[in-house]
């Protein structure tokens, strides 16, 4: 996810933007439902990892984000992969 705000944008829209934004991910978080989150270093980007039953609710996740009009968003659908020692751990 890349962010994209206009360098004019009132502060308080932005600052109000950013709150909802930050409250939305950790709520998803505490629901699992937004299992992994990292900062790209040196941008206004993410990589993040969703556990959704499927596309339409990873639809919805993604536009309900408050930043979600800002955003550029490429997604990779991930399988777990049958060498993942991990796997055994999920009983797959």
């Amino acid at each position: 996810m890349d962010v994209d705000l206009p360098r004019d944008l009132d502060p308080e829209v932005r600052a109000d933007l950013v709150a909802r934004e930050k409250a939305y991910c950790q709520g998803l978080q505490k629901a699992g439902t937004w299992v992994h989150i990292w900062r790209c270093v040196g941008q206004y980007a993410n990589l993040s990892v969703f556990d959704v039953e499927d596309n339409e609710e990873l639809h919805r996740v993604l536009w309900n984000l408050p930043l979600f009009p800002y955003m550029t968003i490429d997604v990779t659908p991930l399988a777990r992969h049958p060498s993942d020692l991990a796997a055994d751990d999920a009983g797959a």
